[in-house]
């Protein structure tokens, strides 16, 4: 299997904080990959350098073969992203998200078809307000997916959910992965963890323990 993620002593500081202290990991293609950690262990910002969306102090970063710095509009169309605080306009429905998302990309996936897929066809036309915590964490997978992403991120998916909806996304990310799509999540629910992971990295203080 080819490494399509490889960190090597990443290193990332706000201030006097040090959120990830010289982290090295690979990401295998096909594989669900989990980082592990308590709320503050570094998980997100980790994920954020992965994704190009901060900029790592020290260490190297190779996602798809491309750093995400220097190479990010590129990167972007390569991956999808499930970010931990995501929010849409409470007006906005369900289709128009899809819609409005997949012109942002060249080789968009159909989304009447992940609308169906993900069991979000009978909320098209709900506003993303009314939705149940659930059903937007599944719009968000959905969004993710359009670029038809070879990568795709999430990060803390269900936080916030009861347990039902909680089986529910976790079904979702397994379907992702048998369409061929490699997937990078963080969480804090070690069950999840073990549940989802082919492999798994726990973080602590921003460092690697295991």
């Amino acid at each position: 299997m080819d490494t399509i993620v490889k960190v090597e002593s990443l290193r990332k500081t706000y201030g006097e904080t040090v959120a990830v202290d010289g982290v090295s990991f690979e990401v295998k293609e096909g594989e669900i990959f989990g980082m592990v950690g308590p709320n503050g262990a570094g998980k997100t910002t980790t994920i954020e350098c992965l994704e190009g969306l901060r900029k790592p102090d020290a260490g190297t970063v190779r996602v798809l073969g491309v750093d995400p710095q220097n190479e990010g509009q590129a990167l972007r169309v390569r991956t999808g992203m499930q970010l931990q605080s995501s929010n849409l306009p409470d007006r906005m429905k369900v289709w128009e998200a899809l819609d409005l998302y997949s012109s942002f990309y060249p080789r968009a996936a159909d989304w009447k078809e992940l609308l169906a897929q993900l069991g979000l066809e009978e909320k098209r036309n709900a506003p993303f307000a009314k939705l149940s915590g659930g059903q937007k964490q599944r719009l968000f997978i959905a969004l993710a997916l359009l670029p038809d992403p070879q990568l795709v991120f999430l990060d803390e998916l269900t936080t916030g959910l009861d347990p039902q909806a909680r089986h529910v996304i976790w079904d979702l990310v397994r379907d992702v992965r048998a369409r061929g799509k490699t997937v990078f999540l963080t969480t804090h629910f070690m069950e999840e963890a073990e549940r989802l992971c082919d492999r798994g990295a726990i973080l602590d203080h921003g460092k690697l323990v295991a």
